[in-house]
C-alpha cells in the first residue's frame, strides 16, 4: 500500500537539512554582525582604542571573555586604526582548573598570550570568613595582578568582558548595599592613573553572548571559587533584572540608557550640581532677561 512517505522524493529530507543549514548560518551571521557592531560603536563612543595601542584582553575561561577575544579579532582585521592584542589568563591556582584549555585553543587561533600564574585563591580562602561571599577580595586581588602584569608587557589598555547586564546588576548592588548611585563604567583610568581600562561588550546583551559562545563551541571553564557560593547577591539581582525583562520586554534596554543619560541636576549630589548657587543664577537669568527686554 502506498503512502505519503514512499510517495516522498528520496532527497526532500536532504534538502531540508540544507535549508536547516542555511537558515542557521544566516542567524550566526545576523548574531555576529550584532555584536560587532555593537562593540564597534561602544569603543568608538568612549574612544576606548586609539592608534598603536596594545590591548591586554584579560581571558578567564567564561563565554563573556572569548566572545569579547573574538569579536576584537574580527574588528582588528578592518579597523582603521592599528592596534595589537594580546590575551592575559590569571591562573589563581584553583584545585581542578584545567590549565591546558586556554593554552590550547589560543594555539589553535595564533593569538599572542601570557599565563600568569598567582595562588590568589589560597588568601581568598583563608582571608574570607566562614558563610561570607568570597568576591570583594577575589576581585582586587585580581585586578591588582592584572594592573601590574599590563605594566610588565606596555599594554596601553586592559579589555575586561563585563556585559550590558554586569553594568545593570553593579548599579543595582551599589544602590542596595553601598548607597551610591554607580556602576561599571565603559572606560575607566585607575585610582594610580597608570592604567585605563575598557569595556568593549558594554553595548551587548548577555543572552546575545551566550548564544553566540554555544555556536562557537568555546572550550568554557567554569569558576569553582565563586559560581556557586550562596548568599551571592548579584545573583540575586540578575534574577530580578531577568524577571522585570520577562514580565516587561525592553526594560533592560531603558535602564541601560538611563546610566548613560544622566542628569544631575535632578539628583541630589551636592558635589555634582551647584544647588546652593540657583539662586544667583536665577539673579543672572532674570537679569539677562530684563537687559533683552530693554534692548527690544
Amino acid at each position: 500500500m502506498s503512502t505519503l512517505t514512499d510517495a516522498r522524493p528520496r532527497d526532500a529530507e536532504p534538502a531540508s537539512e540544507a535549508a536547516t543549514l542555511a537558515k542557521q548560518k544566516r542567524e550566526f551571521n545576523k548574531l555576529q554582525k550584532r555584536l560587532r557592531r555593537q562593540v564597534g560603536n561602544a569603543i568608538i563612543d568612549y574612544g576606548m582604542i586609539q592608534e598603536g595601542d596594545k590591548v591586554m584582553v584579560c581571558l578567564s575561561g567564561g563565554k563573556d571573555s572569548y566572545t569579547m577575544l573574538e569579536i576584537l579579532r574580527n574588528l582588528q582585521r578592518n579597523a582603521p586604526v592599528n592596534f595589537s592584542l594580546v590575551a592575559v589568563n590569571l591562573d589563581q591556582k584553583q584545585p581542578g582548573f584545567p590549565e591546558h584549555v586556554l593554552p590550547e585553543y589560543l594555539d589553535t587561533l595564533g593569538v599572542d598570550y601570557h599565563i600568569l600564574e598567582k595562588d590568589t585563591y589560597s588568601v581568598v580562602k583563608e582571608k574570607t570568613p566562614e558563610g561570607k561571599t568570597t568576591c570583594a577580595l577575589c576581585s582586587r586581588l585580581r585586578r591588582g595582578s592584572l594592573y601590574g602584569f599590563a605594566e610588565e608587557i606596555g599594554a596601553t589598555k586592559i579589555a575586561l568582558g563585563h556585559h550590558r547586564e554586569d553594568i545593570l546588576e553593579t548599579l543595582f548592588l551599589n544602590m542596595f548595599f553601598g548607597g551610591s548611585l554607580k556602576a561599571m563604567p565603559p572606560k575607566l583610568l585607575s585610582d594610580d592613573g597608570k592604567n585605563i581600562v575598557i569595556r568593549p561588550l558594554a553595548y551587548c546583551r548577555e543572552a546575545d553572548i551566550a548564544e553566540f559562545s554555544r555556536l562557537m563551541e568555546f572550550p568554557i571553564i567554569p569558576c569553582n571559587l565563586c559560581g556557586s557560593q550562596p548568599n551571592l547577591q548579584r545573583q540575586v539581582v540578575k534574577e530580578m533584572l531577568a524577571e522585570w525583562e520577562a514580565k516587561h520586554p525592553g526594560r533592560l534596554e531603558n535602564m541601560f540608557k538611563a546610566v548613560t543619560n544622566v542628569a544631575p541636576s535632578q539628583l541630589a549630589d551636592r558635589e555634582l550640581f551647584d544647588f546652593a548657587g540657583l539662586e544667583a543664577k536665577q539673579a543672572r537669568m532674570q537679569a539677562d532677561r530684563i537687559d533683552l527686554f530693554q534692548e527690544l
